[in-house]
Formats: structure tokens, sequence, C-alpha cells
């Protein structure tokens, strides 16, 4: 049964105000599984004034009792993961193996930054005088508004959330409305580890509502995004009107480079899995797949046959390896953009076409014969589809991968030290990953430059973004 979500606002689970609520639908069926209530205006000064007083009182727990409550958090979350799964399977449409991954993915980021909280050092500089004592202290931001996006309903939540609460923030949380029911359960497990009242606030609504009254607000001294860049852009405005520091993880438009001397089994392999992973509508996805012209033809051969291998259906039945698109509106939006290719020259070789029935399901794409005049070559597909583009030379790839002004993940196949370095040091991107997928883990930072945002949102850099810098010198 899935859940009817509601509000968490100081360590209540409880309505809107209003009574008022909003529909979640099945991905897979278009049917209603049930109901998210909708925060309004009244509900969102509760949340604040909470997170304010959560904030006095979270900042004042030690760094260590922090530790505890978040590791207990994670036990939880692992400890309730086929429950956590099945529901986001439900409302966000992806094979129930990747749901389950996703919520025990989160429970390691959970763990990895309640040990990073415990190190949040300061330093003693040596003086120029005598007498004279110089530390440097790191302290809380103060409350965080955080906005998070539906394609990964927990792994975009837990990274701010556990951030935050590490570094010894409070934080209100505006999760998706299209899949609530499993953030909601991740506030959960936080909520029944003993997490003080106030210090976690979660909230549904109208997301520019919301952001429009959250980043302006004074007591928010933080603004943490997931999303579009042209939303991010918007939301970033904002908080620089208001002075509030910001993180923003934006879109992307992945190249992904194979060379002539590459494992063509392999690459085929890995980024294919990548490609069609929750249905392309991941940020780092892999897009532009450029393939040296040697070997081009037998990788696009390789890379279909693996895309051929996908089955598509209902994320909770038995051998389905990619679910539907999570909402009615990116069938559409995907389906123009390949289109425009198509009336452009692409050629289709497998997909191209919503598939019949009920749910949000679009076929494994691959298109090949592309060129830059196409929409799909400069605006993010997020969907399944494959572009797949030959090059010639080191020089000709580069341009290529940096010709966009994202610049978030990168992917590249070689056995050549030369290019691997090259490649590392060429390519514009916040990730690069060579030879494997090993972008994403807690450890690691996870950002973009360029018009895929700015910040981290893991390894050090993660808490470093909710943390101030205080100089505090002394004679005497």
């Amino acid at each position: 049964m899935y859940p009817d979500v509601q509000l968490y606002i100081d360590g209540q689970w409880r309505p809107s105000l209003s009574g008022a609520s909003l529909a979640v639908l099945d991905p897979a069926s278009g049917d209603t599984l049930g109901s998210v209530a909708h925060a309004g205006i009244a509900d969102l000064d509760l949340a604040l004034a909470a997170a304010e007083r959560g904030f006095q009182v979270w900042r004042k727990t030690s760094a260590f009792d922090r530790y505890k409550l978040m590791r207990k958090a994670a036990q939880i979350v692992r400890d309730r993961v086929e429950v956590i799964a099945r529901i986001m399977t439900q409302e966000q449409g992806k094979p129930l193996a990747e749901s389950r991954a996703e919520t025990l993915a989160a429970a390691d980021i959970i763990d990895w930054l309640a040990e990073e909280g415990r190190r949040s050092y300061g330093r003693v500089v040596p003086p120029r005088s005598d007498g004279v004592e110089q530390k440097v202290i790191m302290e809380p931001v103060g409350p965080v508004a955080a906005f998070t996006p539906w394609n990964f309903p927990i792994n975009q939540v837990v990274r701010k959330l556990s951030s935050a609460l590490a570094a010894g923030c409070s934080i209100i949380v505006k999760a998706p409305e299209e899949t609530p029911g499993s953030p909601a359960e991740l506030i959960r497990a936080f909520a029944d580890a003993g997490v003080p009242a106030g210090v976690i606030g979660l909230v549904y609504g109208v997301p520019a509502e919301i952001s429009n009254y959250l980043i302006p607000h004074p007591i928010i001294r933080k603004v943490t995004f997931t999303g579009s860049t042209p939303v991010g852009k918007q939301l970033a405005a904002l908080a620089g009107q208001h002075m509030k520091r910001a993180t923003m993880e934006l879109g992307g438009h992945a190249p992904a480079l194979v060379f002539a001397d590459a494992d063509l089994d392999n690459a085929a392999k890995l980024l294919a899995a990548s490609k069609f992973r929750n249905a392309g509508q991941v940020c780092v996805s892999p897009t532009r797949f450029l393939v040296q012209r040697e070997v081009f033809e037998p990788f696009l051969a390789k890379f279909i046959e693996h895309a051929k291998g996908i089955k598509v259906g209902n994320g909770l039945e038995e051998g389905v390896t990619m679910g539907p698109l999570a909402i009615d509106r990116r069938v559409p939006a995907v389906a123009a953009l390949v289109d425009d290719a198509r009336e452009k020259g692409a050629t289709v070789h497998l997909g191209g076409k919503a598939i019949d029935g009920p749910g949000y399901f679009y076929a494994p794409t691959v298109l090949s014969g592309l060129n830059q005049g196409m929409r799909i070559m400069n605006e993010e597909p997020f969907g399944p589809v494959a572009l797949l583009i030959p090059f010639d030379t080191l020089e000709e790839a580069l341009a290529e991968s940096n010709r966009l002004p994202f610049g978030l993940a990168s992917y590249a196949f070689t056995t050549s030290t030369r290019t691997a370095q090259a490649l590392s040091s060429g390519i514009e991107a916040g990730m690069v990953t060579i030879n494997h997928l090993g972008i994403g883990l807690a450890e690691l930072p996870f950002g973009g430059i360029k018009d895929s945002g700015y910040g981290s949102e893991g390894g050090t850099e993660a808490i470093e973004a909710y943390l101030n810098t205080k100089l505090v010198t002394q004679l005497g």
C-alpha cells in the first residue's frame, strides 16, 4: 500500500493547515497512488520557526552525539530497505533493484558524512607577536533550505540532509511532489532515530511559491538545489540577492569518449548500463557518445546489442531493467527532441518512439548521423536516448566534449596513459571517470562547473559548504 504523505514540521507528521493535498501518480499506469500534503505559507512559517529553534539545539549538540544519531538513522534505513524501495518504485518507476540500491547507498552516505562531521577541524595559526593566539573555528552556517528533484527521490535529499546535520545545521527539505513517499520515509528514519524536533522539516507544495518564500527569508542562511539549469540560475540569483550561501547541482549533457585502443566490449557494456539506468533520467547520464572513427561501427553494433537486451516494464515486475519515465510530460519532451533529430537527418537505429499502452514509457533509443544543429545535441534529453558521433583526433573529441556550456560529468575509455592524462586535464567538467564508472560515491566530490552549477555534494567538500569560517585572535 502506498502511504498518504504528510508534512513533517517541528517533530510532528501532519496535514497542511488548509487540508490541501496533491495526487501522486503511478508512472507505470497513470493511476492515482495516493496523496501528498500541500503546504501553504502558514505551514512554511511554522517550519521556519521550528528550524530556527531546532538550529539552536542542534548546533549545541556535540559532533559525536550528532554522529551517533545519524548512524542510528542509517541503520534504520537499511532495516527498512524493502519497504522504502517498493514505495520509490511505485512513485518513480525505476526497477526495484535500482530502488534498493539507491536506498542502501543513502545509508552509506549518512554513515560517511556522520563520520566526517566529527572531523570538521579548525586550526591554530602561528602568530607574528608574542602573547597573541590565533584560532580558526568552523561553525554551522544556520538553517538550510533544500530543494530536491524526482529522479533520485532519496539520493538527492540524503546528500543535503546528511551534510547539513553533520555540520550542525537545521534543514527544511522541499522534496518533490511527484515522488514524495520515499523521501518521507528517509526523514522518518531520522525522526525515529531521535533527531530533535525542529532540526528537520519536510514540506511539499508549489515549487516556485516555496522557493520564493524560503530563500529570501531571514531565518534561512544556506540554499541547496538540484535540478535544471534554468531553474537553478533563478534560485541562485535569488539567493545572491539576499547574500545566502548556495550549492547548485544542475543539468548536464555528458560526453563519453571511446578511443580505438579501448576495450570495446567493456566500454559498450558499462556505458549502455549507465545510459539507460533510471530510463536516462540522471543528471550525469552519458549522452554524447564520441567514438573514434575506426571503431565506430563495431562499437555501435555492440551498444545496440546491449540496448536491445533491456526489458522495459513496470519496475515492480521480475526481470524489468528499465521502467517508465517518471512524469507524463517527459514523454512528449523526449519525443520532440528525437523527432527534431530525425527530421534533420539523424538515423534511428533503435527505439525512437513512445511505447503504446498505459504509463509513461519511451523505448531505449540509439541515434547516429547527428549534427550540431539538432536540438538534442544541445539540450539535455533526460531520457533513454544515446547519441553516437564519430571523431578522428583527440583534439576533435575534446572540442566537442567542451562545446556546450555544461560541465557536470564525463566518461572516457582508453588504454593509453598519455590519452588518459590529456583527458584528465583537457575535459571541462567537475567529474571525469576513465575506464570505469567511478562517480557518485559518498567519499568523492560530486558537482559540476560552468552551467552545471557550483559546489559539491560529496567528499569533504560537502560539509564545508555548510560551515562558516571564523577567525578569533586574542592578545593575552
